[in-house]
C-alpha cells in the first residue's frame, strides 16, 4: 500500500490504514480508479490515471502530487508488492481533517494505492459458457455522478446484491427512456443480428477503459469480415432484445459472455416493472 499521509510505501498489513476523519471515509468525498497487473506490468495505466484525474476535477479534489509523480508511485508500489497478476486500486481524497461536510478543515488532499492479487468472481466455466444477467430495480445514478468514479458505490452494491439474490451474476441498468446503460462495475456490448458490435453511448454512463479499448481494436474484425461495423450508440431495450450476443466488459474480466436467452429476459423483466 502507498499512503501520502504517511509518506511512503507500506508493506506491513497492520499499518495499511486510512484515518476515519478522511472525508472519503465519512463523506464519500473521494474518487478512485484501478489498473490491471499482468505479468508484473501495469496495463493501460495512463488511460486509468487520466480518468482518475478527470474524476478528481469533477469532484473538486486537488492532487498532492503532479501526474508523473502519481504514475511513478503506482509503478513503484506495484514493484514493491511483487504481485505478478492482480490489480492496483488508487484513490484521491479530500484528505483527513474533521467531520464536517466542507473540506475546508482538511489538511490537504490525500493519495492512497493498494495492490491485490488476482481473484475472480466468475469461474472458468462461466467465462467460457456465459453468465446470467438481470435488469436492476435500483435507480440509476445521475449522469454527472455516473461519469466519474467516485467512492459512492451504494447503487452499484445494491444492484449486484439484487442480481445475486435472483441467481444472476450481475445486473444492467435501463434508463428512463428505455435505453440500455451499463452494469454496476462494467460496460455492456451487443452484437446485432446484422453483425454490428454496439456499445451503449457514454453520455449517461462511465466511459470504461476496457470498452474504449474494444472500440479501438474491434475495427480489425471488420477488416477481416467477422463484423459489419463497430460503434458506440444508444441502443434501446427492444433493439437489445433482438441482438444475437451480449457481453460484459471490465478490466478484471475483461470480456464476459452473457448466456443465450438472457437478452430477452433482460428486456422483458424491465418492461414488466
Amino acid at each position: 500500500m502507498y499512503s501520502s499521509v504517511i509518506g511512503g510505501i507500506i508493506l506491513d498489513p497492520c499499518m495499511m490504514v486510512i484515518r476515519i476523519d478522511d472525508h472519503m471515509v465519512h463523506r464519500g468525498h473521494g474518487v478512485f480508479d484501478t489498473a490491471t497487473i499482468s505479468e508484473g506490468c501495469l496495463y493501460e495505466l495512463d488511460a486509468h490515471l487520466d480518468r482518475l484525474l478527470v474524476s478528481a476535477s469533477k469532484a473538486k479534489i486537488d492532487t498532492p502530487y503532479p501526474r508523473e509523480t502519481l504514475r511513478s508511485i503506482l509503478i513503484q508500489t506495484t514493484a514493491a508488492s511483487g504481485c505478478k497478476t492482480g490489480s492496483i486500486k488508487y484513490w484521491l481524497t479530500a484528505g483527513p481533517g474533521d467531520f464536517l461536510l466542507s473540506p475546508k478543515g482538511c489538511s490537504g488532499p490525500a493519495f492512497y494505492a493498494i495492490v491485490t492479487a488476482a481473484t475472480t468472481s466468475a469461474s472458468s466455466l462461466q467465462s467460457r459458457e456465459g453468465v446470467k444477467a438481470i435488469t436492476t430495480s435500483v435507480p440509476m445514478k445521475h449522469p454527472f455522478f455516473a461519469g466519474m468514479k467516485s467512492v459512492n458505490y451504494l447503487p452499484n452494491v445494491l444492484a449486484v446484491m439484487e442480481a445475486e439474490e435472483r441467481g444472476a451474476y450481475s445486473s444492467v441498468w435501463i434508463d428512463e427512456e428505455g435505453y440500455v446503460a451499463e452494469g454496476p462495475t462494467m460496460n455492456v456490448a451487443f452484437i446485432t443480428k446484422y453483425g454490428e458490435l454496439v456499445l451503449p453511448a457514454f453520455d449517461k454512463i462511465l466511459s470504461g477503459c476496457t470498452a474504449k479499448r474494444l472500440l479501438a481494436l474491434a475495427p480489425k474484425l471488420v477488416e477481416s469480415g467477422l463484423l459489419k461495423s463497430v460503434k458506440a450508440a444508444r441502443i434501446s431495450a427492444d433493439e437489445a432484445r433482438q441482438c444475437t450476443e451480449m457481453m460484459f466488459l471490465a478490466s478484471g474480466l475483461p470480456v464476459m459472455p452473457v448466456l443465450s436467452g438472457t437478452v430477452s429476459l433482460l428486456v422483458m423483466d424491465k418492461l414488466a416493472k
